[in-house]
């Protein structure tokens, strides 16, 4: 089968390609997925890097424990093991792989039977792979003991990726006036998709500005905690779900200081990998979630568009779609 396979850290066009490699078998409890589509995400960036350092702690020291990246994906169950019991051959799944390993940059991978689900009749492969990370950050953070509601100001720092599409459309679901954050090309789509207020960070720190928000979804934790604090309104509540580990750690310990002398909250989000997922599907088949994509692309170039991703120049999701999956969909 063919996969992007690497062996040492580092840029991603260098240390990334495409290789033949034997078909894995699936242990006890796994299922072997022929992959139909697959997405580009953080960990991916930060795992052919192996940076900042630190995550080598989580990927191998010297050089990767897992060498072939991605952890979203669709396919279909090719092979079940021994003790499988809530999947079988010809099912259409799809999930974050992650407690799994990660792997989904090939054309077969063997997962848990746990970190899969079914794939609605309504959702496309690509939109299938695009879902599951993207979509739960954004919903996990604001189900965080209801966060937001009617009336709510939220804005998204990092809004013209995956997680920040996805937000824009939940939060516009509880009835939220949305002001999205990012730069470039995303800012003309992020007018279209409905943000209410759209903001340049090259041209505007939005920490810096009058307006106060009840609640901040941050992508990029890019600021000082105090400059968040200070942008949330009294009560508000901030929390983070991607940045650089150290700026993260910075949040988890300043802000749980803040958060003990005042009503505003500083959080980090723990993503738990798919939970949720059943709520999600049940708004996309009501046709009030749709996936913002980009792609889908072939294997060959995945290489590159992690650095793209990495660049941060997407928009939505940056999805791939395998070579023999043409007649899948």
């Amino acid at each position: 089968m063919k996969a992007i396979v690497f062996n040492q850290y580092g840029i991603p066009e260098e240390v990334l390609g495409v290789e033949e490699i034997e078909i894995p078998v699936p242990k006890d409890g796994e299922v072997l997925i022929r992959v139909i589509s697959t997405a580009i995400n953080d960990y991916d960036w930060s795992l052919v890097r192996g940076k900042p350092n630190i995550y080598r702690l989580m990927f191998g020291i010297k050089k990767p424990k897992h060498n072939i990246p991605g952890m979203e994906l669709a396919g279909v169950v090719e092979k079940v093991g021994s003790k499988v019991k809530s999947l079988d051959v010809g099912d259409e799944v799809f999930g974050d792989i992650s407690a799994s390993g990660f792997g989904a940059f090939a054309e077969y991978v063997c997962v848990n039977e746990k970190d899969l689900v079914i794939k609605p009749s309504s959702m496309s492969f690509d939109e299938a792979a695009a879902i599951p990370h993207a979509s739960l950050l954004a919903w996990q953070a604001f189900q965080d003991k209801g966060a937001i509601n009617i009336g709510k100001t939220v804005l998204i720092n990092g809004a013209g990726g995956g997680v920040g599409t996805f937000g824009l459309q939940l939060a516009r679901l509880s009835g939220c006036t949305i002001t999205g954050v990012d730069t470039g090309a995303k800012l003309d789509m992020m007018r279209e998709i409905g943000y209410d207020h759209v903001l340049d960070y090259k041209q505007a720190d939005f920490t810096k500005s009058k307006n106060k928000y009840d609640f901040i979804l941050d992508c990029k934790s890019n600021k000082s905690v105090f400059s968040y604090y200070r942008a949330l309104k009294p009560g508000g509540r901030y929390i983070t779900v991607g940045g650089s580990l150290f700026t993260l750690l910075k949040i988890l310990f300043l802000g749980t200081i803040l958060t003990l002398f005042s009503s505003k909250q500083i959080r980090i989000l723990s993503l738990k990998s798919n939970k949720g997922l059943d709520h999600i599907n049940k708004l996309f088949d009501q046709k009030k979630l749709k996936c913002i994509l980009d792609g889908p692309y072939p294997l060959e170039r995945v290489p590159g568009l992690i650095n793209y991703f990495g660049e941060g120049k997407h928009q939505g999701k940056v999805v791939i779609r395998l070579p023999d999956a043409v007649n899948s969909e």
